[in-house]
């Protein structure tokens, strides 16, 4: 029976031993914990899931019914293939994204190295004659880009002349986005910005994720009519796919294409080097959608498909013109060298 007596002792002891100080995880602590926890329950609900036999096709289907809702945090529903989900999956699916990139080891680029990037890439092309655009196999594309912008870079495109990028050695060219045809540099170079990015930009960029959707919004805006919400998704997609950008700052990213309007799941996508993920996509009005494609698993970044959605004169609804895949990330001393 407890007395006032035992009262007194327990806060006499309280005073005496009182509980210790418990410091709080940094952040990118915090989001990697949070990332093996989710992957963790994740596991579990996979064990769970009874296994039936039933044909081929039938599994296809309903793996990627159960991979998509497990995503989103659903009971899995059968959906018919290619077909977008509500906005509020792709949240989850960026957010997973962006749990995984933080908790990513990253070497930082010192400003007098370059950041290799190597993929896999295809872009359609129209014939002559105005018929429907043709998409090739896919090349493997090298870029060397200059840490902190201020020396010459280097494309390599398989059956391609090296081109350099950059710096203040003429001529140079630019890249106005991946697949396009390099043109010679200005003579006064733009400085860096989300459409004009050097790695040490990129590091600087805020991590809050609503900053950073505000700076990518002010930089991409335009005179005309064109839907501002695709061209921050297109320059959030290539700030993904060719750029090193830090995990904080990486995490942002997939945290700020997350509260673009329009954003959906695609239950499969497969990139250009033939690996099949869960896609975010977003649809252009002129019915171009684009779809980043991330690892079922790890949510690491694939690559992107472009696909029509209606038929267009680029060609019939369900077209690729355009298809990429992301091979290595590194950092080295000088451009043309492998890491």
């Amino acid at each position: 029976m407890k007395t006032p007596a035992d009262d007194a002792l327990r806060a006499e002891l309280a005073r005496l031993l009182p509980a210790p100080d418990v410091p709080d995880l940094p952040p990118l602590r915090h989001q990697a914990l949070k990332h093996r926890i989710l992957n963790a329950a994740q596991d579990r609900t996979r064990r769970r899931i009874p296994r039936f036999a039933v044909s081929a096709v039938a599994c296809g289907a309903v793996a990627s019914a159960v991979v998509l809702a497990l995503v989103a945090g659903e009971q899995p529903t059968p959906r018919a293939p290619g077909t977008a989900v509500a906005a509020p999956a792709a949240a989850r699916v960026l957010s997973r994204a962006a749990l995984a990139a933080a908790a990513t080891p990253h070497a930082e680029a010192r400003p007098e190295q370059f950041v290799y990037i190597e993929s896999l890439v295809a872009h359609a092309a129209r014939s002559a004659d105005g018929g429907p655009a043709a998409l090739p196999a896919a090349h493997r594309r090298q870029v060397w880009l200059s840490a902190d912008g201020t020396r010459p870079g280097l494309l390599r495109e398989q059956g391609s002349p090296d081109t350099p990028l950059g710096g203040s050695t003429a001529p140079v060219y630019l890249l106005d986005h991946r697949g396009a045809a390099p043109r010679k540099a200005p003579a006064e170079t733009p400085p860096a910005s989300v459409t004009h990015p050097t790695h040490s930009y990129v590091a600087s960029l805020p991590t809050d994720p609503d900053a950073l959707l505000r700076l990518v919004y002010a930089q991409t805006r335009t005179t005309s009519g064109a839907d501002r919400h695709q061209r921050a998704f297109t320059a959030i997609g290539t700030l993904l796919a060719e750029t090193w950008a830090p995990p904080s700052v990486t995490a942002a990213l997939y945290e700020a294409a997350a509260r673009i309007p329009g954003t959906t799941v695609l239950p499969s996508a497969t990139d250009a080097a033939g690996r099949e993920g869960v896609a975010v996509a977003r649809t252009a009005p002129y019915g171009e959608q684009t779809q980043w494609i991330f690892d079922r698993a790890t949510s690491a970044f694939l690559g992107e498909r472009t696909v029509l959605t209606r038929a267009t004169p680029a060609g019939p609804a369900g077209a690729v013109l355009g298809s990429s895949a992301v091979l290595a990330k590194e950092v080295t001393n000088r451009p043309g060298e492998r890491p």
